[in-house]
Protein backbone atom coordinates (compact mmCIF):
# COMPACT_ATOMS: atom_id res chain seq x y z
CA UNK A 1 0.00 0.00 0.00
CA UNK A 2 1.48 3.66 -1.44
CA UNK A 3 -0.62 7.31 0.34
CA UNK A 4 -0.04 9.93 -0.76
CA UNK A 5 -1.11 13.33 1.07
CA UNK A 6 -2.42 16.51 -0.51
CA UNK A 7 -3.94 19.92 1.31
CA UNK A 8 -6.06 22.39 -1.36
CA UNK A 9 -3.59 25.39 -0.95
CA UNK A 10 -3.30 28.96 -3.32
CA UNK A 11 -6.28 27.24 -5.48
CA UNK A 12 -4.26 23.82 -6.47
CA UNK A 13 -3.81 20.62 -4.23
CA UNK A 14 -0.30 20.49 -2.67
CA UNK A 15 1.66 17.59 -2.16
CA UNK A 16 4.87 15.51 -2.49
CA UNK A 17 6.19 15.02 -5.81
CA UNK A 18 5.81 11.67 -5.71
CA UNK A 19 2.70 10.47 -7.83
CA UNK A 20 -0.15 7.42 -7.71
CA UNK A 21 -1.66 7.68 -11.16
CA UNK A 22 -2.38 4.33 -10.21
CA UNK A 23 -4.22 5.17 -6.70
CA UNK A 24 -7.80 2.94 -6.46
CA UNK A 25 -9.25 5.44 -3.88
CA UNK A 26 -9.11 9.05 -2.72
CA UNK A 27 -10.25 10.12 0.28
CA UNK A 28 -11.01 14.12 0.28
CA UNK A 29 -12.54 15.95 3.84
CA UNK A 30 -13.30 19.78 3.92
CA UNK A 31 -15.55 22.83 3.72
CA UNK A 32 -18.77 22.00 1.98
CA UNK A 33 -18.33 25.24 -0.01
CA UNK A 34 -14.99 23.72 -0.97
CA UNK A 35 -16.24 20.57 -1.92
CA UNK A 36 -18.38 21.41 -4.40
CA UNK A 37 -15.95 23.24 -6.26
CA UNK A 38 -15.69 21.66 -9.59
CA UNK A 39 -12.16 22.59 -10.09
CA UNK A 40 -10.99 21.03 -6.67
CA UNK A 41 -12.71 17.86 -7.43
CA UNK A 42 -11.27 17.88 -11.13
CA UNK A 43 -7.65 18.47 -9.65
CA UNK A 44 -7.84 14.89 -7.71
CA UNK A 45 -9.23 13.34 -10.39
CA UNK A 46 -6.80 14.17 -12.84
CA UNK A 47 -4.01 12.62 -10.61
CA UNK A 48 -6.01 9.25 -10.33
CA UNK A 49 -8.96 9.13 -13.21
CA UNK A 50 -9.84 5.36 -11.99
CA UNK A 51 -9.80 6.32 -8.19
CA UNK A 52 -12.68 5.85 -6.55
CA UNK A 53 -13.46 9.78 -5.03
CA UNK A 54 -15.02 10.06 -1.75
CA UNK A 55 -15.54 12.14 0.86
CA UNK A 56 -17.51 14.86 2.97
CA UNK A 57 -17.94 18.28 4.85
CA UNK A 58 -16.36 18.37 8.24
CA UNK A 59 -15.88 20.38 11.39
CA UNK A 60 -12.63 20.10 10.57
CA UNK A 61 -9.99 18.48 8.83
CA UNK A 62 -7.41 16.49 9.86
CA UNK A 63 -4.37 15.33 7.99
CA UNK A 64 -0.86 14.12 9.74
CA UNK A 65 -1.41 15.83 12.94
CA UNK A 66 -2.46 19.07 11.47
CA UNK A 67 -6.05 20.04 12.42
CA UNK A 68 -7.47 23.22 9.85
CA UNK A 69 -10.50 24.59 8.95
CA UNK A 70 -12.98 25.47 6.24
CA UNK A 71 -9.78 24.29 3.73
CA UNK A 72 -9.53 20.69 2.19
CA UNK A 73 -7.29 17.72 2.94
CA UNK A 74 -6.83 14.45 0.49
CA UNK A 75 -5.26 11.25 0.68
CA UNK A 76 -4.26 9.12 -2.67
CA UNK A 77 -4.09 5.36 -2.12
CA UNK A 78 -2.96 2.77 -4.54
CA UNK A 79 -3.07 -1.07 -2.62
CA UNK A 80 -1.37 -3.59 -3.90
CA UNK A 81 -3.98 -6.25 -3.90
CA UNK A 82 -6.78 -4.80 -2.23
CA UNK A 83 -10.01 -4.38 -4.26
CA UNK A 84 -12.11 -1.12 -3.90
CA UNK A 85 -16.18 -0.23 -4.60
CA UNK A 86 -18.05 2.51 -4.02
CA UNK A 87 -21.90 2.61 -3.37
CA UNK A 88 -24.22 5.83 -2.83
CA UNK A 89 -27.66 6.24 -1.86
CA UNK A 90 -29.81 8.94 -1.08
CA UNK A 91 -31.72 9.26 2.40
CA UNK A 92 -34.93 10.84 1.15
CA UNK A 93 -36.06 11.68 4.95
CA UNK A 94 -34.71 10.54 8.24
CA UNK A 95 -37.15 7.86 9.04
CA UNK A 96 -35.65 6.00 5.53
CA UNK A 97 -32.11 5.98 6.90
CA UNK A 98 -32.42 1.82 8.44
CA UNK A 99 -33.34 1.04 4.68
CA UNK A 100 -30.86 2.83 3.22
CA UNK A 101 -28.43 1.09 5.63
CA UNK A 102 -30.21 -2.21 4.98
CA UNK A 103 -29.40 -1.67 0.86
CA UNK A 104 -25.74 0.05 0.89
CA UNK A 105 -24.60 -3.22 2.87
CA UNK A 106 -26.27 -5.75 0.87
CA UNK A 107 -24.83 -3.43 -2.17
CA UNK A 108 -20.93 -4.25 -0.70
CA UNK A 109 -21.35 -7.43 0.72
CA UNK A 110 -19.87 -10.01 -1.48
CA UNK A 111 -17.25 -12.43 -1.50
CA UNK A 112 -13.83 -11.45 -0.49
CA UNK A 113 -14.91 -8.57 1.37
CA UNK A 114 -13.03 -7.04 4.22
CA UNK A 115 -14.42 -3.99 5.51
CA UNK A 116 -16.31 -1.14 4.92
CA UNK A 117 -15.59 2.56 5.65
CA UNK A 118 -18.81 4.85 5.99
CA UNK A 119 -19.53 8.59 5.25
CA UNK A 120 -22.93 9.43 5.69
CA UNK A 121 -24.75 13.51 5.48
CA UNK A 122 -24.86 14.53 9.37
CA UNK A 123 -28.18 16.13 9.67
CA UNK A 124 -31.15 14.21 7.73
CA UNK A 125 -30.28 11.01 9.22
CA UNK A 126 -30.47 8.46 11.82
CA UNK A 127 -27.22 6.93 12.30
CA UNK A 128 -28.15 4.25 14.88
CA UNK A 129 -30.75 3.38 12.50
CA UNK A 130 -28.10 3.54 9.58
CA UNK A 131 -26.07 1.61 11.04
CA UNK A 132 -28.13 -0.75 12.10
CA UNK A 133 -29.12 -1.06 8.41
CA UNK A 134 -25.25 -1.88 6.81
CA UNK A 135 -24.46 -4.03 10.11
CA UNK A 136 -27.98 -6.26 8.80
CA UNK A 137 -25.83 -7.12 5.96
CA UNK A 138 -22.35 -7.88 6.90
CA UNK A 139 -20.90 -11.14 7.05
CA UNK A 140 -19.44 -12.28 9.92
CA UNK A 141 -15.85 -10.81 10.80
CA UNK A 142 -16.47 -7.83 8.50
CA UNK A 143 -16.66 -4.46 10.46
CA UNK A 144 -17.56 -0.63 9.02
CA UNK A 145 -16.32 2.68 10.60
CA UNK A 146 -16.37 6.30 9.67
CA UNK A 147 -18.57 9.23 9.97
CA UNK A 148 -21.21 11.93 9.58
CA UNK A 149 -20.24 14.36 7.97
CA UNK A 150 -19.90 18.09 9.56
CA UNK A 151 -20.93 21.39 9.06
CA UNK A 152 -18.59 23.55 11.19
CA UNK A 153 -20.60 24.68 14.47
CA UNK A 154 -23.02 25.97 11.93
CA UNK A 155 -25.14 22.37 11.63
CA UNK A 156 -27.09 24.08 8.51
CA UNK A 157 -25.99 21.71 5.54
CA UNK A 158 -23.52 18.90 5.07
CA UNK A 159 -22.19 17.85 1.82
CA UNK A 160 -21.04 14.12 0.53
CA UNK A 161 -18.63 13.71 -2.58
CA UNK A 162 -19.27 10.62 -4.45
CA UNK A 163 -16.86 10.40 -7.56
CA UNK A 164 -18.48 13.59 -9.64
CA UNK A 165 -21.13 14.16 -7.78
CA UNK A 166 -21.59 16.40 -4.76
CA UNK A 167 -25.10 15.71 -2.41
CA UNK A 168 -26.02 16.81 1.18
CA UNK A 169 -28.64 13.83 1.83
CA UNK A 170 -26.94 10.25 1.20
CA UNK A 171 -24.33 8.06 2.56
CA UNK A 172 -21.28 6.67 0.53
CA UNK A 173 -19.88 3.26 1.41
CA UNK A 174 -16.57 1.84 0.16
CA UNK A 175 -15.96 -1.65 -0.34
CA UNK A 176 -12.81 -3.44 0.51
CA UNK A 177 -11.91 -6.85 -0.33
CA UNK A 178 -8.72 -8.75 -0.43
CA UNK A 179 -7.42 -11.75 1.93
CA UNK A 180 -4.37 -9.51 2.38
CA UNK A 181 -5.64 -6.59 3.88
CA UNK A 182 -5.64 -6.06 7.71
CA UNK A 183 -8.03 -4.00 9.37
CA UNK A 184 -7.75 -2.42 13.00
CA UNK A 185 -10.05 0.01 15.08
CA UNK A 186 -10.38 1.80 18.25
CA UNK A 187 -13.11 4.12 19.63
CA UNK A 188 -12.84 6.11 23.07
CA UNK A 189 -13.89 8.78 24.59
CA UNK A 190 -13.07 10.75 28.07
CA UNK A 191 -16.31 11.84 28.82
CA UNK A 192 -17.58 11.08 32.44
CA UNK A 193 -21.09 11.27 33.91
CA UNK A 194 -22.68 13.76 36.37
CA UNK A 195 -25.82 14.50 38.28
CA UNK A 196 -28.86 11.99 38.80
CA UNK A 197 -29.70 9.25 36.38
CA UNK A 198 -32.89 10.92 34.29
CA UNK A 199 -35.95 9.02 32.56
CA UNK A 200 -36.55 10.01 29.37
CA UNK A 201 -40.22 9.71 29.70
CA UNK A 202 -41.03 10.64 26.04
CA UNK A 203 -38.71 10.33 22.64
CA UNK A 204 -39.00 9.37 19.27
CA UNK A 205 -36.52 7.76 17.27
CA UNK A 206 -33.87 10.40 17.78
CA UNK A 207 -36.03 13.23 18.90
CA UNK A 208 -36.04 13.49 22.52
CA UNK A 209 -38.87 15.23 24.07
CA UNK A 210 -39.14 14.68 28.15
CA UNK A 211 -37.17 13.85 30.55
CA UNK A 212 -38.14 13.05 34.06
CA UNK A 213 -41.77 14.18 32.56
CA UNK A 214 -39.74 17.17 32.28
CA UNK A 215 -39.37 19.21 28.89
CA UNK A 216 -35.51 18.38 27.81
CA UNK A 217 -34.69 21.47 25.86
CA UNK A 218 -35.39 23.31 29.55
CA UNK A 219 -33.18 21.34 31.13
CA UNK A 220 -30.29 21.40 29.33
CA UNK A 221 -30.43 25.09 28.84
CA UNK A 222 -30.92 25.32 33.13
CA UNK A 223 -27.23 22.78 33.03
CA UNK A 224 -25.96 25.70 30.12
CA UNK A 225 -26.39 28.39 31.33
CA UNK A 226 -25.55 31.79 29.22
CA UNK A 227 -24.09 29.14 27.16
CA UNK A 228 -27.64 28.30 26.06
CA UNK A 229 -28.07 30.81 23.66
CA UNK A 230 -25.43 28.92 21.53
CA UNK A 231 -27.60 26.05 21.14
CA UNK A 232 -27.62 23.51 19.03
CA UNK A 233 -23.54 24.19 19.56
CA UNK A 234 -22.70 24.53 22.80
CA UNK A 235 -25.15 21.42 23.54
CA UNK A 236 -22.19 19.59 22.84
CA UNK A 237 -20.53 20.54 26.46
CA UNK A 238 -22.74 18.27 28.01
CA UNK A 239 -23.92 14.79 25.93
CA UNK A 240 -26.13 12.26 26.88
CA UNK A 241 -24.33 8.92 28.25
CA UNK A 242 -27.50 6.65 26.93
CA UNK A 243 -27.31 3.73 29.79
CA UNK A 244 -27.26 -0.06 28.97
CA UNK A 245 -30.10 -1.85 30.16
CA UNK A 246 -27.44 -4.99 30.43
CA UNK A 247 -24.57 -5.27 33.08
CA UNK A 248 -21.11 -5.90 31.61
CA UNK A 249 -22.37 -4.21 27.90
CA UNK A 250 -21.29 0.03 27.20
CA UNK A 251 -23.29 2.87 27.63
CA UNK A 252 -23.44 4.76 24.15
CA UNK A 253 -23.09 8.25 24.08
CA UNK A 254 -25.80 10.67 22.24
CA UNK A 255 -24.69 14.26 21.02
CA UNK A 256 -27.23 16.92 20.16
CA UNK A 257 -27.94 18.12 16.19
CA UNK A 258 -30.76 20.46 16.45
CA UNK A 259 -32.85 22.17 19.25
CA UNK A 260 -36.77 22.84 18.88
CA UNK A 261 -38.31 25.87 20.83
CA UNK A 262 -41.60 25.05 19.97
CA UNK A 263 -42.01 21.65 21.40
CA UNK A 264 -38.64 22.16 23.53
CA UNK A 265 -37.32 18.89 21.84
CA UNK A 266 -33.85 17.86 21.24
CA UNK A 267 -32.76 16.00 18.22
CA UNK A 268 -29.70 13.58 18.74
CA UNK A 269 -27.46 11.96 15.86
CA UNK A 270 -28.95 8.59 16.82
CA UNK A 271 -31.78 7.05 18.78
CA UNK A 272 -32.65 7.99 22.50
CA UNK A 273 -34.88 4.76 23.29
CA UNK A 274 -38.19 6.22 25.26
CA UNK A 275 -38.33 4.59 28.68
CA UNK A 276 -34.17 4.09 29.32
CA UNK A 277 -32.07 5.91 31.37
CA UNK A 278 -29.76 8.26 30.75
CA UNK A 279 -27.27 11.19 32.65
CA UNK A 280 -25.16 14.06 31.42
CA UNK A 281 -21.69 14.07 30.60
CA UNK A 282 -18.75 16.61 30.46
CA UNK A 283 -14.94 16.34 30.62
CA UNK A 284 -11.65 18.15 30.74
CA UNK A 285 -8.49 18.94 28.10
CA UNK A 286 -6.68 16.02 29.66
CA UNK A 287 -9.34 13.21 29.98
CA UNK A 288 -10.32 13.64 26.19
CA UNK A 289 -6.73 13.40 25.62
CA UNK A 290 -6.66 10.27 27.60
CA UNK A 291 -9.38 9.09 25.45
CA UNK A 292 -7.46 9.77 22.30
CA UNK A 293 -4.53 7.54 23.35
CA UNK A 294 -6.84 4.77 24.41
CA UNK A 295 -8.30 4.63 20.87
CA UNK A 296 -5.25 4.81 19.29
CA UNK A 297 -3.84 1.67 22.11
CA UNK A 298 -7.07 -0.54 20.65
CA UNK A 299 -6.01 0.30 16.81
CA UNK A 300 -2.34 -0.94 16.82
CA UNK A 301 -1.74 -4.27 15.70
CA UNK A 302 0.48 -6.28 17.41
CA UNK A 303 1.65 -7.98 14.16
CA UNK A 304 1.67 -5.60 11.33
CA UNK A 305 2.42 -1.89 11.32
CA UNK A 306 -0.39 0.04 9.92
CA UNK A 307 0.47 1.45 6.84
CA UNK A 308 -2.24 4.64 7.08
CA UNK A 309 -5.22 5.50 9.27
CA UNK A 310 -8.24 7.01 9.07
CA UNK A 311 -9.12 9.58 12.13
CA UNK A 312 -12.80 10.65 12.99
CA UNK A 313 -13.36 13.16 16.24
CA UNK A 314 -16.76 14.29 17.77
CA UNK A 315 -17.04 18.51 16.87
CA UNK A 316 -18.02 18.45 20.93
CA UNK A 317 -14.74 17.40 21.68
CA UNK A 318 -13.22 20.17 19.59
CA UNK A 319 -15.24 22.42 21.91
CA UNK A 320 -13.53 21.39 24.79
CA UNK A 321 -10.18 20.72 23.56
CA UNK A 322 -9.95 24.25 21.55
CA UNK A 323 -6.75 25.88 20.84
CA UNK A 324 -4.83 22.02 21.86
CA UNK A 325 -7.31 20.03 19.47
CA UNK A 326 -3.83 19.08 17.75
CA UNK A 327 -2.72 16.88 21.25
CA UNK A 328 -5.58 14.55 20.59
CA UNK A 329 -4.43 13.98 17.07
CA UNK A 330 -0.84 13.73 18.22
CA UNK A 331 -1.66 11.66 21.25
CA UNK A 332 -3.88 9.21 18.84
CA UNK A 333 -0.75 8.75 16.19
CA UNK A 334 2.46 8.22 18.93
CA UNK A 335 0.45 5.42 19.85
CA UNK A 336 0.08 4.11 16.17
CA UNK A 337 4.08 4.47 15.63
CA UNK A 338 5.87 5.69 12.67
CA UNK A 339 2.78 5.97 10.18
CA UNK A 340 3.06 7.21 6.64
CA UNK A 341 -0.30 8.51 6.27
CA UNK A 342 -3.10 9.53 8.36
CA UNK A 343 -5.91 11.64 7.27
CA UNK A 344 -9.96 12.26 8.99
CA UNK A 345 -12.29 14.88 9.74
CA UNK A 346 -14.34 16.50 13.13
CA UNK A 347 -17.86 14.74 12.41
CA UNK A 348 -21.15 15.04 14.02
CA UNK A 349 -21.33 11.27 14.92
CA UNK A 350 -18.70 8.41 14.65
CA UNK A 351 -19.20 5.12 12.89
CA UNK A 352 -16.93 1.56 14.40
CA UNK A 353 -17.50 -1.21 16.30
CA UNK A 354 -18.03 -1.28 20.35
CA UNK A 355 -15.11 -2.09 22.08
CA UNK A 356 -13.31 -5.63 20.79
CA UNK A 357 -16.33 -6.46 18.63
CA UNK A 358 -16.90 -6.68 14.86
CA UNK A 359 -20.21 -4.70 13.07
CA UNK A 360 -20.58 -1.13 13.21
CA UNK A 361 -22.67 1.22 16.08
CA UNK A 362 -23.12 4.75 16.05
CA UNK A 363 -21.07 6.84 18.89
CA UNK A 364 -20.93 10.09 19.60
CA UNK A 365 -18.62 12.19 21.34
CA UNK A 366 -15.55 9.49 20.80
CA UNK A 367 -12.15 9.40 18.98
CA UNK A 368 -13.00 6.90 16.62
CA UNK A 369 -10.35 5.48 14.24
CA UNK A 370 -9.22 2.38 11.84
CA UNK A 371 -5.67 1.50 10.45
CA UNK A 372 -5.12 -0.37 7.21
CA UNK A 373 -2.45 -2.05 5.91
CA UNK A 374 -1.69 -4.79 3.48
CA UNK A 375 0.23 -8.01 4.32
CA UNK A 376 1.11 -8.19 0.71
CA UNK A 377 2.72 -4.83 1.35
Amino acid sequence: MKTLQLRWQNNEWVGSSDALHDAQLILVFGAGKILRDDHVRAGLRARAPQAKLVGCSTAGEILGTDVSDDGAVAMMISFDSTQVTGVYRQIPASDASETVGTELGRAVSVPGFRHVPVLSNGLNVNGTQLVAGIRSELPEGVSATGGLAGDGPRFEDTTIVFDDEVKSDGVVVVGLYGSDLEVHWGSAGGWEAFGPRRKITRAESNVLFELDGKPALELYKTYLGERAAGLPATGLLFPLELLSENDGEPSLVRTILAVDEGNQSLTFAGDVPQGRYVRLMKSTIDKLIWGAENAGEMASSPTVQPEMALLVSCVGRRLVLNQRVEKEVEAVLTELGNLPGAIGFYSYGEIGPGGASHGCELHNQTMTLTTFAERSS
